[in-house]
């Protein structure tokens, strides 16, 4: 399994104020919102936990079915510069993550020597990103595969309605979209 994030920072600064009262109590544990509160740049420290806990949530309902809103229930961890932790109902998913000028994205795995194929890329305003994401994920694959997602909104291939063992991730947010997959 495997969960995808991305941040579009430029959207994140216009489009959320993370400083206003009760968003960072709501969003994150005490030792979260300590970790933002010490941080260098805490913007990007608050956007770093918010896209680890969107990948890891997305891995989290890969894996069980089940859909649900609680972001203090996701505990996250940065273990170096490039990885993390997050634990939700004593289940632990190992995190990578980049942070560029433009946008942060994270990647959520139950094992963490999964190889995977992903990639981030900038998409233009008037197209639609759902679209734009799945076609570049698609174009890794013959031109038969599809993505359809099941009721919880979960993305599966498939090859001449045969579902492939290939379990993707997809997101997108503001001008950037990305992408992941790895065969289970």
């Amino acid at each position: 399994m495997i969960g995808n994030d991305i941040v579009d920072l430029e959207l994140a600064k216009t489009q959320s104020n993370w400083q206003r009262k009760g968003f960072l109590e709501k969003q994150f544990t005490a030792d979260e919102q300590k970790s933002i509160l010490n941080s260098e740049n805490p913007f990007l420290q608050v956007w770093l936990f918010w896209s680890m806990k969107e990948a890891a949530y997305k891995c989290y309902v890969q894996e069980f079915q089940k859909r649900f809103f609680a972001p203090k229930k996701f505990s996250c961890k940065i273990l170096s510069k490039s990885e993390g932790i997050v634990e939700i109902e004593n289940y632990l998913y190992y995190i990578k993550f980049s942070i560029s000028e433009y946008y942060i994205q994270s990647f959520a795995f139950k094992n963490k020597n999964s190889k995977m194929v992903s990639d981030s890329f900038f998409i233009e305003e008037k197209v639609s990103k759902t679209k734009a994401t799945n076609q570049q994920m698609l174009s890794y694959f013959s031109d038969d595969v599809v993505v359809q997602k099941n009721e919880f909104g979960v993305p599966f291939l498939y090859q001449q309605e045969k579902k492939l063992p290939i379990s993707v991730s997809t997101s997108h947010h503001g001008n950037y979209g990305g992408f992941a997959f790895l065969n289970t």
